[in-house]
């Protein structure tokens, strides 16, 4: 995808712009406004892992939900089952964590490959049950 897996790059490759803003409890969203694709994460998380994982969630949002306004909200997303949030996150997991990842990790624990990663279990869980859709 785009020569890259790094969704702060391909969102700027698709003209999605990237806010920091400060946004309570929402980890991040993405909105549709006047025709522009607007990815915005919240202050609280720019420093953290957790910031590319939010992106590129967003970014999932942005490329298959383009009409969606959808927000992350900070430690539930990753366990929703709507039919949108389950694609997004599904997008996320493929996209941060590439099959060269999971056999570099391959005799890691879950919890290791997070602790390695920074990226939440829920993540490398999704990525290991579902197949690439995308």
């Amino acid at each position: 995808m785009m020569g890259t897996r790094d969704p702060v790059s391909i969102a700027r490759q698709l003209n999605i712009g990237i806010a920091i803003v400060p946004l309570g409890e929402i980890a991040g969203n993405y909105k549709l406004l006047k025709r522009k694709r607007w990815i915005f994460v919240n202050e609280d998380i720019a420093d953290s892992p957790l910031f590319r994982v939010v992106v590129a969630h967003e970014l999932g949002h942005a490329v298959l939900h383009r009409k969606e306004n959808c927000a992350f909200i900070k430690n539930r997303t990753l366990l929703l089952t709507s039919g949108i949030e389950r694609e997004a996150n599904q997008f996320a997991a493929h996209l941060l964590i590439t099959d060269d990842m999971l056999k570099e990790f391959a005799g890691y624990t879950e919890d290791q490959f997070c602790d390695c990663t920074g990226y939440p279990k829920e993540l490398i869980e999704l990525r290991l049950k579902q197949p690439a859709a995308f």
